[in-house]
């Protein structure tokens, strides 16, 4: 099981469109799950609901702009490795705000995809895109280049 845990909802119909198409993608591969929070402005708060749909069993991967910096190639890998170890793979984005400290100490890997900052909903995108292409590098199919 595939988990991604949003702080906000997105109300653009192109961002409901690109992050609909990629986890209709996924589910060809793997059973995912979407959840949206509450953007709230209190990091604790936050923290507090994303423990809510947290088991001890989540292997966490936090996306920071100060986490681990890898290629399409090694995060296919990297999940690859994953799915022998877990079955529950919990992806979280964090708000405008960042993530709690808390949230960050819970984490078992830090991921970064840029030094760049993302709207949230288009890194929404950008990150199921990943996954999808992980998907297809891991079974030899024709998509990535």
């Amino acid at each position: 099981m595939i988990r991604i845990i949003c702080l906000g909802k997105l109300k653009e119909p192109y961002l409901i469109a690109l992050t609909n198409d990629y986890l209709n993608r996924i589910k060809k591969y793997h059973k995912i799950e979407l959840i949206e929070l509450k953007d709230e402005e209190n990091l604790e708060l936050e923290a507090k609901n994303i423990f809510k749909y947290l088991t001890p069993d989540d292997y966490v991967i936090t996306l920071e702009i100060e986490g681990k910096s890898m290629t399409s190639d090694a995060f296919a890998e990297t999940l690859d490795k994953l799915f022998i170890k877990t079955s529950r793979l919990t992806f979280i984005i964090g708000s405008s705000c960042g993530l709690s400290p808390i949230i960050k100490n819970r984490s078992n890997l830090s991921l970064s995809f840029s030094s760049f900052t993302f709207p949230h909903g288009l890194f929404r995108g950008i990150l199921l895109e990943q996954i999808y292409r992980a998907f297809k590098i891991n079974n030899h199919e024709k998509y990535h280049k």
